[in-house]
């Protein structure tokens, strides 16, 4: 079965605890959280220390997802603070074999980003060293995007790779995934898909993560 892993990139900063409390009530399987650098992306988000603060909220695992320049600088910031999970670029770390090493020896697991432009031939010689895999079915650095349908074929060529590689390597997809769209891109192969605006744009996010829930069981 699918998981869920709610983007907090869309909740509400002023009280993050509450967000994070509501989430764990409607079912949610992680927290997702985009930290951004305004280099590798335009924007800025948060950092390890935020990232510290909430860890004590909730035992649901950190799904962190660096889009900084040369990640290879933060790893042990981001594993004092509590990260379970460590995704980067491979266009933003200088030897990224040597930055996934660091991540697991140091009792996380190591995550690869692929944006959309970026094949997935990056991958042919780290699949054994990689314990997930976020497609990004947007172009990094901004909430509400609408999914890049090509991104579909995208999923399901990965999909197929990681079988052949006998790994057990998590499949996730993370970019205007909406209720409409889930079934779609989860039939594709994700096993963890990311959201964000599609939970956070309601009066409800309670009932919201419940209905995802139901939509990817």
């Amino acid at each position: 079965m699918a998981k869920l892993a709610p983007s907090l990139l869309s909740a509400d900063f002023s009280k993050l605890g509450k967000e994070i409390d509501i989430l764990e009530k409607g079912g949610a399987d992680y927290v997702h959280l985009d930290v951004m650098d305004g280099i590798y992306v335009p924007n800025i988000t948060f950092g390890a220390p935020v990232i510290k603060k909430i860890r004590g909220t909730t035992k649901l695992p950190f799904d962190v997802h660096l889009m900084v320049d040369r990640p290879e600088r933060f790893i042990d910031d981001f594993i004092d603070a509590g990260s379970d999970i460590i995704t980067v670029h491979p266009d933003a770390s200088i030897h990224l074999h040597r930055t996934l090493q660091e991540i697991r020896n140091k009792g996380a697991k190591a995550g690869v980003s692929l944006n959309p432009s970026t094949p997935l031939d990056v991958l042919e010689y780290l699949m054994d060293d990689i314990d997930l895999i976020l497609i990004m079915s947007v172009n990094p650095g901004f909430g509400g995007q609408s999914y890049i349908p090509a991104m579909t074929e995208k999923i399901m060529k990965l999909k197929d790779m990681i079988v052949k590689s006998g790994n057990d390597i998590i499949l996730e997809v993370d970019g205007g995934i909406k209720l409409e769209n889930a079934r779609e891109i989860i039939d594709a192969g994700a096993d963890l898909i990311v959201v964000g605006s599609g939970i956070f744009a309601t009066d409800d996010v309670e009932s919201r993560v419940k209905k995802f829930k139901e939509l990817i069981a």
